[in-house]
């Protein structure tokens, strides 16, 4: 269950590590005893460890051909100096935007978790992150209300598409003879195609914005605030569209948790990673899966729809779990 857990909300905008804290406190008994990420030397931590790892190879393998062209374009840009195409702005723009995270995350994780990882800071936060989605959300549709010249203009809209695909003029793009004739949308006419044109949006993020969208990531190491959905409202305040968005949200996402996985994964090797062998393969097998099935889906979703149902839900889930874990 755990596994499922993991797979599912690490990529959902509801918070991977909040879902963790609190589940197994609203269950109580055992689990609330043996799931505590605050306890020394826990078992729990080991294992979420593990699906991380796991989650993290799902993001790679449905992502596969866009980090083989993200990854050439990173090696030939070192080997010839320069950034001359999309491919290796993109891989550019990706590492500078990780590097916020990554030092925070080293700096200030563990002293988080330990102080943080209880059901009421992680509540409160489950209710700080829907809160800040439905203002996001909230922002956008007055921004694209507004008269021409006050605002994000969308670049290309027709009939029938709903703003699907939308890309404004504050993130840069102009659009091609190709985008034009399929849509822009990255869910329009062949899925690599599409891919690509979508990569090849992000690329003309200017430096800065990356770095912003990237740092965001920072606030998910509070347990309730979701990394993904953390990532995408900065991406939308910043002009992207929703499936612009959550896609550089996931691939900002594979490098910081297969990091973070892979440096504590050899506790696995210890006493308690011994104790709970069987645990992890077959959590990390399902939260594998999980995790993949739900890119098909997110990917799907926010080409045409929104993060509103995902901020109710975690207003209404935070709210309970507080007034839970309180009266409790």
């Amino acid at each position: 269950m755990v596994g499922l857990l993991q797979g599912v909300t690490e990529l959902f905008p509801v918070s991977s590590l909040g879902h963790s804290v609190l589940i197994p406190a609203l269950i109580g008994g055992r689990w609330a005893h043996d799931l505590n990420l605050t306890a020394d030397k826990s078992p729990y931590l080991t294992f979420l460890v593990a699906v991380h790892v796991a989650t993290a190879v799902a993001l790679v393998v449905f992502f596969r051909r866009d980090w083989i062209r993200i990854t050439v374009g990173l090696f030939t840009s070192l080997r010839d100096r320069k950034i001359s195409n999309p491919d290796q702005r993109l891989a550019w723009l990706l590492v500078v935007a990780t590097i916020p995270v990554g030092l925070a995350g080293l700096a200030l994780e563990h002293a988080v978790r330990s102080s943080l990882g209880k059901p009421v800071p992680a509540s409160i936060f489950l209710i700080l992150n829907g809160a800040v989605l439905a203002t996001v959300e909230r922002l956008r549709r007055g921004a694209r209300a507004r008269p021409a010249g006050r605002g994000p203009v969308p670049v290309r809209h027709t009939p029938g598409n709903s703003g699907r695909g939308q890309v404004y003029a504050a993130s840069g793009y102009r659009g091609t003879d190709q985008d034009s004739e399929r849509g822009v949308s990255a869910g329009h006419g062949d899925d690599q195609a599409a891919a690509i044109a979508s990569d090849h949006r992000l690329a003309v993020q200017s430096w800065p914005q990356a770095l912003l969208i990237g740092a965001a990531q920072i606030v998910a190491l509070l347990p309730g605030i979701s990394r993904s959905g953390a990532t995408m409202a900065a991406g939308l305040l910043r002009g992207l569209t929703h499936e612009d968005a959550a896609r550089f949200a996931f691939l900002l996402a594979t490098p910081v948790i297969a990091a973070a996985g892979l440096l504590k994964l050899p506790e696995l090797a210890g006493p308690q990673g011994h104790a709970i062998l069987g645990q992890v393969l077959a959590g990390s097998l399902v939260a594998g899966v999980a995790a993949y099935l739900s890119l098909r889906f997110l990917t799907r979703y926010f080409e045409t729809r929104t993060l509103t149902p995902f901020a109710i839900y975690c207003l209404i889930a935070g709210t309970a779990s507080l007034a839970w874990t309180t009266v409790a």
